[in-house]
């Protein structure tokens, strides 16, 4: 599933109400960047060469060079000066996993200044639905036959109730950022989220499961989704700087 519009089930709620939206897709789109592996060899080359690094042109094989030492040593401010911003939209649960990494800054939409959209998330049929086994040492595997048909009929009747009564606050003139309470946090938000490359790449080894890792994590499935989704745009902008970070077992600097 990626969209779908359901009426509320609910013979009592106004017709004037909006269908709510349930929606399996999270967005993630680079709008804006400063960010480049000459950068990084600039910045650190400064330390050495002073004011002249600004204009130097290493080839990319010296780049490349510096970059894996850089890597390897762990010497990680000069990974700092650059910055990615991205746009995402996604479930409030996810944008709040992605608030805990608190070097980056984030721009959320505000439910106090503007109406929330009835939109709401709901897993399609191959997200892994259980888990297995200890925190921090578990599995996610399928649901049991008719799990996930219950899940999208209580998801449903759950989101339909919800919005129905944040509605109804609304129009009895109670302020948004009160009625706003009675919303479940897999309504969907849209954010800015910036960082730099070096806080990417924490951000990254926390937050995407690669068994060759050297400190393989086990993220949930909808905070993996948008971290894929910003190495795929991130790979693209800094390619050496990405190499590095996977030949060295995917830690951050």
């Amino acid at each position: 599933m990626t969209s779908q519009l359901v009426r509320p089930e609910n013979p009592a709620v106004d017709a004037a109400i909006p269908e709510i939206e349930l929606r399996s897709e999270i967005t993630v789109q680079l709008v804006d960047h400063q960010a480049s592996d000459l950068g990084v060899v600039r910045a650190a080359r400064v330390s050495t060469v002073g004011e002249i690094a600004q204009t130097e042109n290493k080839t990319d094989g010296y780049v490349e060079g510096l970059i894996k030492y850089l890597m390897k040593a762990r010497h990680g401010s000069p990974f700092e000066h650059n910055y990615l911003t991205f746009l995402v939209s996604a479930p409030i649960f996810t944008v709040r996993h992605m608030m805990r990494h608190r070097t980056w800054s984030f721009n959320e939409e505000s439910a106090r200044y503007r109406e929330v959209r009835p939109v709401f998330y709901v897993p399609d049929a191959d997200r892994l639905l259980r888990q297995k086994g200890k925190p921090g040492h578990y599995q996610y595997v399928p649901g049991d036959e008719g799990d996930h048909e219950r899940l999208l009929d209580i998801a449903k009747s759950t989101y339909g109730a919800a919005y129905a009564g944040y509605h109804e606050l609304i129009e009895r003139g109670v302020a948004r950022e009160v009625a706003r309470m009675v919303l479940p946090n897999a309504t969907y938000s849209s954010l800015y989220a910036t960082c730099n490359a070096r806080s990417l790449m924490h951000f990254l080894s926390l937050r995407t499961h690669r068994e060759d890792a050297a400190y393989p994590s086990h993220p949930q499935h909808e905070i993996a989704v948008v971290a894929e989704a910003m190495e795929a745009q991130w790979r693209q902008l800094m390619p050496i700087t990405h190499a590095a970070f996977e030949n060295y077992g995917r830690v951050s600097p």
